[in-house]
């Protein structure tokens, strides 16, 4: 017993593999960046709100912990690489790198520097990320 089977592809299968290459790029890459920043993010933001309290109890506004973000960065990205910034507001919390770097006469007290010891957890939450967005179909 044999079995024959034929197959004809119609359309442009190059075009549609090329598609589904840049939604990948665009939608599941882009989410997984996002969550590994978000994670750098949040431990920025935990150790700079670490700065108040007992440790430096005449600390009294928050204004540097707050003035935190992480945003997209379209310069500094392609289509293979996405990038987001982690830096703190310079208006908001103009004091910002006296504490992440120290001065002569003040220790430093990183907050963005330690965050980055926090590599591996954002490459996990990015990849999970990732996993989830191809899961739900986006592509």
């Amino acid at each position: 017993m044999s079995i024959q089977v034929n197959t004809k592809l119609t359309g442009n299968l190059a075009s549609d593999l090329s598609r589904f290459e840049k939604a990948v790029q665009e939608k599941v890459l882009f989410s997984g960046v996002a969550a590994m920043a978000k994670v750098m993010y949040d431990e920025a933001v935990t150790n700079a709100s670490g700065l108040a309290g007992e440790r430096f109890p005449k600390r009294k506004t928050g204004k540097l912990a707050s003035s935190i973000y992480r945003a997209y960065s379209a310069k500094r990205s392609t289509d293979e690489r996405k990038t987001y910034r982690l830096s703190w507001d310079r208006r908001k919390a103009p004091h910002g790198h006296l504490v992440e770097f120290g001065t002569s006469r003040a220790p430093a007290y990183p907050f963005i520097r330690p965050a980055f010891d926090h590599v591996g957890e954002a490459i996990a939450a990015g990849k999970a990320r990732m996993e989830q967005r191809l899961s739900e179909g986006v592509v």
